[in-house]
């Protein structure tokens, strides 16, 4: 896997407000700074075993991801994890934890790329740091959204 993006943010809601937002795969597009669409997903309240199929950009190029949730302790724990092109595999989770009337919103992304060692390192060489400032670009995006 590629160096892992964790980042964390507080929101002035309550973690099951957060929970309906960062869960619903028809609002992604409202807060996830990559997202550009969204195709076949579970209805529903989410559960293990729930997927998604999502298109994202990064540095122009366009993707998509199949998404499956591996965990779910609703409204405190998600992972999901995904099949990108060319067998890139990639996990998401968030975790919420209530502090003070509102959320501390914990996030940890992680992305393989495909050809083992060497795609790792053209990766890195293409995307450099711009998961973690995509990352806080969207949980940005999702405090606003929540708070606003």
């Amino acid at each position: 896997m590629s160096d892992p993006v964790v980042t964390q943010i507080d929101i002035a809601a309550p973690p099951e407000a957060v929970w309906a937002v960062v869960m619903d795969p028809e609002r992604l597009h409202e807060w996830v700074s990559i997202h550009r669409g969204l195709g076949e997903h579970s209805t529903g309240e989410p559960a293990v075993g729930a997927t998604m199929e999502q298109s994202l950009t990064l540095r122009g190029a366009k993707f998509k991801v199949h998404w499956e949730l591996a965990r779910c302790d609703a409204p405190n724990l998600a992972e999901w994890r995904g099949k990108g092109p060319a067998r890139s595999k990639a996990e998401t989770a968030y975790r919420l934890e209530a502090i003070d009337g509102g959320t501390r919103f914990h996030y940890r992304n992680e992305f393989k790329a495909p050809l083992g060692p060497l795609g790792a390192v053209a990766s890195k060489a293409l995307v450099g740091g711009l998961p973690a400032k995509e990352a806080h670009a969207s949980l940005n995006a999702l405090k606003a959204l929540l708070e606003g």
